[in-house]
């Protein structure tokens, strides 16, 4: 059942993503090289990392290890996008680092699952997945139904308008059911080793959003950018996790993106509602000066 459940959820979510992008998105890394360039950094380099470090210091069995690697190594999600807006962060930086990431995730989830399968696994653990074939699968799954939302943009812009916010509410239903589907297929195992996982994707996630946000304001990007940033760090697509981990043979792949979604869904909001009164003001502040 979640053979198909989860590739046909997950490219109805990349496809409402695709309904909210525009070629612009990808042009921000000429626009405004700095936030992209941190935002990217952090999400390709810092994050995969981070889950590997934080996989080492609390000794996960090593499907877990490999499995938090994988969450680590998912793109943004379009919530962190929508966490931006309410905080009052800059959600263009936010949407175009969803883009890129999620285009970017096609090359770097498979070379990152090796890597952490050679660590964690003494390359035994995913030695009969073809990472090639996984890399292809990410495509079909993850940029076709992408670009076929940018498409349906570009040529139907007024029924994306009318639309949109009907899609938006069932994407995040598709998602929880996502969520809850993979919890419920490891229920067993999760229960065992759900101290563990769960204390693993706390640490990740605020260590993630932390450092993020940050490293973002040591390297003078401003307080809305740094929003940006670390909600995108934060809060990962997880359900291209839990898809891809599917793919690899053993279901308990999936469960460290299960358990952290429960952690980024909470930790984002408060974040988003923390932030929100500082951007405010920024926003203000940068809008007098600019009629000023």
């Amino acid at each position: 059942m979640l053979d198909v459940l989860l590739p046909v959820s997950l490219m109805f979510i990349m496809f409402n993503i695709g309904l909210e992008l525009t070629p612009a998105d990808f042009r921000r890394v000429i626009e405004v090289p700095r936030g992209i360039g941190i935002g990217l950094v952090n999400l390709i380099l810092i994050s995969p990392l981070l889950a590997a470090l934080v996989a080492t210091i609390f000794n996960l069995d090593p499907v877990l290890a490999v499995g938090l690697v994988l969450l680590g190594s998912a793109p943004g999600g379009a919530l962190a996008n929508l966490y931006t807006s309410l905080a009052k962060g800059e959600t263009a930086l936010s949407v175009s680092l969803t883009a890129i990431s999620s285009v970017i995730c096609v090359i770097t989830i498979p070379i990152y699952l090796s890597l952490a399968d050679q660590h964690f696994g003494g390359g035994n653990l995913i030695s009969d997945v073809n990472m090639a074939g996984v890399g292809l699968r990410v495509l079909a799954i993850t940029l076709v139904p992408l670009s076929a939302g940018m498409y349906v943009h570009a040529k139907r812009s007024e029924w994306t308008k009318r639309n949109k916010s009907t899609m938006d509410r069932v994407t995040m239903v598709v998602f929880i059911l996502v969520v809850i589907a993979a919890v419920a297929s490891e229920f067993d195992v999760i229960l065992n080793h759900f101290t563990e996982v769960a204390l693993a994707c706390l640490t990740l996630n605020l260590a993630a959003m932390s450092f993020s946000f940050f490293s973002a304001r040591a390297l003078k990007v401003s307080e809305r950018a740094a929003t940006a940033i670390s909600l995108e760090l934060g809060i990962h697509n997880a359900a291209v996790a839990i898809t891809v981990g599917n793919l690899l043979g053993n279901d308990s792949f999936i469960i460290p993106a299960g358990v952290y979604s429960l952690f980024m869904f909470a930790n984002g909001a408060l974040f988003a509602r923390f932030m929100y009164k500082r951007n405010v003001k920024s926003a203000e502040v940068a809008t007098a000066e600019a009629a000023g």
